[in-house]
């Protein structure tokens, strides 16, 4: 049984990089986990840990002959900096890989090092997927003062799944994930047909599919779709302030701008968030 979707990866060249940029710019509680990641791992990895939703982490190969590392060198080369993988976790996940692949999935052999086990993205409409434990991460988030001026992010509320076909995709995750997911509904402000599912805690997960390409919205995803196919195409946080927030982050260096076709949505331009397409909304 799924319990949770904690955190999303980030697959990045330039580690301090993100770091800076995640903490100093985006004004997120980061916990860098390098030094023992490298040796366990052979990548650089770091938690933000903003409130609500799921967690972001920052991942970057370090070990070239490491399993981890050569998995995201792979990603790098073929696709860029963006994002790489969504995690969720369950009891066992050995005993949870079982249970997806009788349900017709395509589940990887334990990655050597790894403590989680992987849903192949051909399987789950381009998202790579890992199982890890309950509780996979027991960080706490560094105290972060009272820094008045911070844009006040939350983590994330949202992943959107670019997808062609949505009545699979809801097989895929309400049926061989087996989460809850919602009834699909046509959204006439965007273009596309939508359906939302929620996994037990963290954020939610939104599956959507191209209706009418006259929307700005619904024509960005067909955009994405032809270029990249299937996957991850945004991640949504929030704010309780939404134009507070972005005032700030113009005022730190980072460009917001509105989403065409959605008034309510701001994206921060994605030069600063490593190939991560990252929107802010109301809370």
């Amino acid at each position: 049984m799924i319990t949770a979707m904690p955190r999303i990866a980030i697959a990045i060249h330039d580690f301090p990089k993100s770091l800076a940029t995640f903490r100093d710019l985006l004004g997120m509680p980061v916990v860098d986990l390098s030094e023992s990641s490298v040796a366990r791992l052979g990548a650089r990895v770091a938690m933000c840990m903003p409130e609500g939703g799921s967690y972001i982490e920052l991942m970057s190969p370090a070990d070239p002959h490491a399993p981890l590392s050569h998995s995201l060198q792979k990603f790098l080369a073929r696709r860029g900096e963006g994002l790489f993988a969504l995690m969720l976790e369950a009891p066992d996940p050995n005993t949870e890989a079982d249970a997806l692949a009788s349900r017709g999935l395509t589940v990887l052999p334990l990655m050597a090092g790894a403590g989680g086990r992987d849903v192949h993205p051909h399987s789950t409409h381009g998202v790579l997927i890992r199982i890890y434990p309950v509780n996979s991460f027991r960080g706490h988030a560094p105290a972060h003062g009272q820094d008045m001026d911070s844009p006040g992010l939350s983590g994330i509320a949202r992943v959107l799944v670019a997808v062609h076909d949505l009545d699979h995709a809801m097989t895929v995750y309400g049926n061989q994930f087996a989460l809850d997911m919602a009834e699909p509904t046509i959204d006439a402000k965007r273009g596309v047909r939508s359906a939302v599912c929620t996994p037990p805690s963290g954020g939610v997960i939104e599956c959507v599919s191209v209706h009418n390409r006259n929307h700005p919205f619904a024509e960005s995803v067909a955009a994405f779709l032809a270029s990249r196919g299937e996957g991850m195409y945004a991640l949504v946080l929030q704010s309780h302030d939404l134009q507070r927030s972005a005032r700030t982050l113009t005022a730190r260096g980072v460009e917001v701008h509105h989403v065409a076709g959605v008034p309510d949505l701001v994206e921060i331009e994605r030069a600063a968030t490593f190939g991560a397409r990252i929107w802010l909304e109301p809370a």
